[in-house]
């Protein structure tokens, strides 16, 4: 399978250049990590140690399921030396785990250390198949900042920080607060490279900003960002899995699938609706950091993923608006497209209207300093959107875009600070 084959997601310039290629940096280091953890994992065995052997597991798997996904995507030569590396590792560790259930626990035993040996030799043939081929360009490695789109990840970072506040009822614990943002920007970063490796054909329509862009230029090959991608979103779940808890590395997980997959892969360009429905990817974050607080999720990190449910539509449909001759030429469902700007901004004061009367009703939850921003802010926000009901302009589209930001990230630190000053 070439990368040419799945949806969405361009071949590299050239004669099947793809499947020639050697995997770059990204890849051999993912391979040489999940042969380290699972070398590890036989020597934890052999020490019985427990809580080091199984934080072994949950790093390795990760990355050797990222392996799997790159060789099926970019590498075929690879697929079935990863997938024999990742089957006998889950197979250690099911026997693994029959261990602690078993009356005579040796044969267990040595299945168990047997398959985790195995899965490191099967993890080595990946590591000196990946060197064969014909070499690609790596591109600048200012374009793979680029490609973690910094701008949109500091504001899921932002709301996944008032999530971990809220959750913690004031100050977070200090190591477990920066593992969770690191491991939520490596989610936020991988999901967003692999979201310009999928709409490389759309960037390259959408104007000179979008043609400019990494992948759709050319200037980093799909391949190379594809592995990027993938291995930080596995990164992301190895250091929440072993360093937070399952549940945040999961959450983060879950978000990061659900924007590349079904946002980007299927609704983008389906429906007028995508990011009705796609905004739940984004929703993710304050979810992320309220289980980084918690280990559970409860009615309060509900609310805070709702606030950003219904934030989207307004803010993305202001967007959409400036812009919508540069969908239009890309075939982008888009409401201004499909409906019309009239239509568009009705929406946009009916979704504005529900999200401020959200906000402000969750105020019972998130504290009286919360509950006074959401008044103030959520009122210019209604204000603005009423403006552009009544001028659908694109100057006051311009407008409510730029603000919807900073009042989404205003509404967020005044829930995070009221637990510390009530």
């Amino acid at each position: 399978m070439r990368s040419s084959d799945l949806p969405g997601i361009p071949s590299t310039p050239g004669p099947d250049r793809t499947s020639h290629a050697a995997p770059g940096p990204f890849l051999h280091g993912a391979v040489v990590a999940a042969a380290a953890a699972t070398a590890a994992i036989v020597v934890s065995a052999a020490l019985e140690s427990g809580r080091g052997h199984w934080a072994a597991a949950l790093v390795a798997i990760p990355l050797l399921v990222a392996a799997v996904v790159i060789a099926r995507a970019a590498y075929p030569r690879l697929v079935g030396a990863a997938t024999a590396a990742l089957a006998l590792l889950l197979v250690a560790v099911a026997t693994g785990g029959l261990v602690a259930w078993s009356d005579d626990a040796r044969w267990a035993v040595f299945a168990h250390v047997a398959a985790a040996g195995a899965s490191l030799a099967a993890s080595l043939v990946v590591l000196v198949l990946s060197y064969r081929g014909d070499p690609l360009p790596a591109g600048p490695w200012r374009d793979y900042i680029t490609l973690t789109k910094p701008r949109i990840m500091s504001l899921l970072l932002l709301t996944g920080a008032a999530g971990m506040f809220v959750g913690a009822g004031g100050w977070p614990n200090g190591p477990e607060f920066l593992a969770m943002m690191v491991g939520l920007a490596l989610a936020c970063g991988g999901s967003s490279a692999l979201n310009h490796v999928m709409d490389a054909d759309i960037d390259r329509l959408m104007g000179e900003r979008t043609a400019a862009r990494p992948v759709a230029s050319g200037r980093v090959a799909a391949p190379r960002a594809l592995e990027f991608g993938v291995v930080l979103m596995a990164l992301s779940f190895a250091l929440l899995a072993t360093t937070v808890n399952v549940l945040t590395a999961l959450l983060a997980l879950v978000g990061g699938l659900f924007y590349v997959v079904v946002y980007t892969g299927y609704l983008k360009r389906s429906t007028d609706q995508n990011i009705v429905i796609g905004g739940a990817a984004g929703a993710v974050p304050p979810l992320v950091g309220y289980a980084a607080a918690t280990g559970n999720l409860t009615l309060p990190a509900l609310w805070l993923f709702l606030i950003v449910f219904l934030w989207t539509p307004p803010h993305f449909w202001a967007l959409a608006l400036m812009i919508k001759e540069h969908y239009a030429a890309a075939n982008v469902p888009m409401l201004p497209g499909t409906k019309g700007d009239r239509e568009t901004t009705r929406q946009i004061l009916l979704y504005s209207l529900v999200l401020v009367a959200f906000t402000v009703g969750v105020g019972y939850w998130f504290g009286p300093v919360y509950t006074v921003a959401a008044v103030l802010l959520g009122a210019y926000f209604l204000l603005l959107a009423w403006q552009l009901r009544r001028d659908t302009s694109r100057r006051r589209a311009v407008v409510l875009f730029h603000y919807s930001l900073a009042y989404l990230a205003l509404l967020f630190v005044a829930a995070a600070v009221d637990p510390l000053l009530v």
